[in-house]
């Protein structure tokens, strides 16, 4: 399997743990998985321009750069990647709990459509 198909596999497989932890009403853990589904895609998508960063910053200021800003994805799928990143920040790391369970299954339906419009574009390419 290419390097492409693992990152998508890995990226399906932390939205299916994500949408099973808000459901038990782990809504820090939801967010987190969520937003590493995201994460995975946006490489996978950077890969298919030999593209490759260091930092999770790097990966989605990469993603803006390659991929919304060109029109190849519209702004509001780099919108939700930085969205879903900041929310991850704050359930990793805040002391307290600050998510909630609409914000939880906010970030599960941004994942998913993200996670579809990735894979469709893949397959267009013919590289999934």
């Amino acid at each position: 399997m290419s390097e492409t198909g693992s990152l998508i596999d890995r990226a399906l497989k932390y939205l299916a743990t994500a949408e099973l932890l808000v459901e038990r009403g782990d809504y820090e853990s939801c967010v987190s998985r969520a937003y590493y589904a995201m994460f995975f895609c946006a490489q996978a998508a950077l890969l298919t321009k030999n593209l490759s960063y260091s930092s999770h910053k790097g990966v989605i200021s990469g993603f803006g750069e390659h991929f919304v800003k060109t029109g190849i994805f519209p702004k509001d799928l780099g919108k939700e990647l930085n969205r879903a990143f900041d929310r991850r920040q704050m359930a990793d790391y805040e002391s307290r709990f600050v998510i909630n369970k609409e914000k939880a299954e906010e970030s599960v339906t941004h994942c998913r459509t993200f996670l579809r419009r990735i894979c469709e574009h893949l397959k267009e390419q013919g590289l999934l």
